[in-house]
C-alpha cells in the first residue's frame, strides 16, 4: 500500500522581550538557576499579572508579516496541567480567540513553490525548566524561564514530508529574525517546535491518527523525528496494529521516538478566562503604525535581489536567508563595484566555508565586508587570478590587512606582459616536443599538461585568459 504522510507544526518563538509576558522579571539567558522568577511568575497569592506591550507588538508584528487576521479583541485563558516546572499549576496561553489567526507562508522544496496556511499565532507563557542531571536520581526545577513570553504559531496540517517540514520551519525562523522579534536561537530554546505526525493510504481524505513529538531544538532533529515516525507508524498499519494518539520525545543518542504520554485534547486542559486579565483589545491605528515598522520581508528581499543583482533563484534564496547574510552581502556588491554574481559566489562559497569550519555567523566573520570587497575588485580587474585570490583570502582571515597589503607583500600580482607569456610559453614547447607533437596530431586532453607548465613555471601568476589564448595560438 502506498502512504501519504501529513504533517502540522507547532513553532514555540520566544519573543525577544526584556521582561516577562505578565511581570517585570528579566529574561536574560543563562543567570543562575531561579534568579529570574518573581512573585508573579511563580504564582503567589495577591499578585496580579500585567501584560507586556512590547509581546503584543511582536505579536502584531508577525501577523502582518504572514498576512493574517490580526483580531481587534482576543482573550487570555488558563491551561491547566500539574507538572513540577509549572509553578501555578497553570498556564496563561489563548485558546478560542487568539491574536492572529488564518495566515499563510510559501516554501520552495526541489524547485517546488507550495503554500503553507498557519492556522493561528498566539501568545502564552513558557513553564519552568526540569534538569535530571546532577541531582543523584532527583530533578532540580529551574523557574527562570517561567512567564517568558511565547508566540506558538500553529501550521495546517499542509506538509507532505519530513523535507517540507524543515522548509517551512526554515522560512518561519528566517521570518521572526527578520522581524527582530525572536533571535532564533535553538540551542538556548528560542525557538523549537512539536511535530504532529500521521499517515494515510495515498488518496484517503481522512486523517489518520497523529503523534505529537515534543520540543524538536534543530533542523536536523525535525527530520529525522519525522521520518523516524513515519515509519514507525507505517511498520504498525501494516502489521495490522492501530495508531495510538500520544506525545512522543524524540531520542538524538538512539535516533527514535518514544512514548511520553498519551495525547491529551483541550478539555482536558480545562480551558477559561483568566478570571486577572481583561480581554486584549487592539485598536486598528496601533495596528497601521506597526505596519509601517516593518523591514523587507525575506521574500520581498529575495525578489529585489533577482530583479537589481540579476541573481538566479537559489542564490537570492542563500543570500536572504538571513537579514544579516543579505545585508553583509549587499555591502560587498556595493563596495566593490563589481560583478553581483562573483560577489554572491565568493560570500556563499570561500567566506561560507570558512565561517563553517570556525562554527562562526556571518557577524561573527573575521573578515569585513570591505575587505573582501578589496579581494572582488583585485580578481575584476585581473589584478590577481581566482586561484590566487584563495590564498590572499586566507590571509584576510587570518589577519586585518588589506587584499592589496597581502598582493603586494606576497608578490601576488598576476603576468599580464604578453611578451612575458609568451617566452615561457616557447621554452615549454621547447622542452617537451614529444607532447607538442601529440598535441597536434590530435590528443587534445594534452592541452592541460601545457597550461600546467606554465602555471608552474610562473607561480600561478600567470593571467589564465591570456595563457589560454596565447597556447592555442603557439600550438596550432
Amino acid at each position: 500500500m502506498q502512504w501519504e504522510t501529513v504533517i502540522g507544526l507547532e513553532i514555540h518563538a520566544q519573543l525577544a522581550t526584556k521582561s516577562k509576558i505578565f511581570s517585570g522579571a528579566a529574561t536574560l539567558y543563562g543567570a543562575e538557576p531561579n534568579t529570574q522568577a518573581c512573585a508573579i511568575d511563580l504564582g503567589l497569592p495577591g499578585v496580579l499579572p500585567v501584560l507586556n506591550q512590547e509581546a503584543v507588538k511582536m505579536a502584531v508584528k508577525f501577523g502582518l508579516a504572514i498576512g493574517a487576521t490580526v483580531s481587534p479583541r482576543s482573550v487570555f485563558a488558563r491551561k491547566n496541567y500539574f507538572y513540577p516546572d509549572l509553578p501555578k499549576g497553570y498556564q496563561i496561553s489563548q485558546f478560542d480567540l487568539p491574536v492572529v489567526s488564518t495566515g499563510e507562508t510559501t516554501i520552495v522544496v526541489d524547485g517546488e513553490v507550495k503554500v503553507i496556511g498557519i492556522t493561528r499565532a498566539h501568545l502564552e507563557e513558557d513553564a519552568g525548566k526540569s534538569l535530571h542531571e546532577d541531582f543523584e536520581g532527583h530533578t532540580g526545577i529551574d523557574l527562570n524561564r517561567a512567564g517568558t513570553p511565547l508566540l506558538e504559531i500553529v501550521s495546517e496540517p499542509d506538509m507532505r514530508s519530513a523535507k517540507e517540514a524543515v522548509a517551512y520551519m526554515k522560512k518561519v525562523h528566517a521570518l521572526v529574525r527578520y522581524l527582530e522579534i525572536c533571535d532564533g536561537n535553538m540551542q538556548e530554546g528560542s525557538f523549537r517546535c512539536d511535530a504532529n505526525v500521521s499517515i494515510r493510504p495515498k488518496g484517503q481524505e481522512k486523517f489518520g491518527t497523529r503523534a505529537e513529538i515534543k520540543n524538536l531544538n534543530s533542523f536536523r532533529f525535525v527530520e529525522k523525528a519525522i521520518n523516524y515516525e513515519v515509519l514507525r507508524q507505517i511498520e504498525i498499519l501494516e502489521n495490522g496494529g492501530t495508531i495510538v494518539q500520544e506525545t512522543r520525545l524524540y531520542d538524538a543518542n538512539k535516533d527514535e521516538t518514544r512514548s511520553m504520554r498519551s495525547k491529551e485534547e483541550a478539555n482536558d486542559y480545562r480551558y477559561f478566562p483568566d478570571p486577572d486579565l481583561l480581554p486584549l483589545e487592539i485598536a486598528a491605528d496601533f495596528i497601521e503604525s506597526i505596519r509601517t515598522q516593518l523591514p523587507e520581508l525575506p521574500d520581498q528581499k529575495k525578489l529585489r535581489f533577482k530583479a537589481q543583482y540579476g541573481l538566479t533563484d537559489y542564490d537570492a534564496e542563500v543570500l536572504t536567508a538571513t537579514r544579516e547574510l543579505a545585508s553583509y552581502f549587499e555591502q560587498v556588491a556595493l563596495l566593490s563595484g563589481s560583478d553581483p554574481k562573483l560577489c554572491a559566489n565568493w560570500v556563499m562559497g570561500d567566506l561560507a566555508a570558512a565561517l563553517n569550519k570556525a562554527s562562526l555567523e556571518i557577524e561573527e566573520s573575521p573578515v569585513d565586508p570591505q575587505r573582501l570587497a578589496g579581494l572582488i575588485q583585485r580578481i575584476a580587474d585581473d589584478t590577481i587570478s581566482g586561484k590566487i585570490a584563495k590564498q590572499v583570502f586566507e590571509g584576510l582571515w587570518a589577519s586585518l590587512e588589506s587584499a592589496d597589503a597581502i598582493i603586494y607583500r606576497e608578490g601576488l600580482r598576476q603576468i599580464t606582459d604578453t611578451g612575458a607569456i609568451e617566452a615561457i610559453i616557447d621554452a615549454i614547447i621547447a622542452e617537451n616536443p614529444a607532447q607538442v607533437e601529440g598535441y597536434r596530431s590530435g590528443k587534445d586532453k594534452l592541452f592541460g599538461f601545457f597550461v600546467g607548465q606554465a602555471m608552474k613555471a610562473t607561480e600561478g601568476k600567470a593571467n589564465p585568459a591570456q595563457l589560454n589564448e596565447l597556447l592555442k595560438k603557439k600550438l596550432s
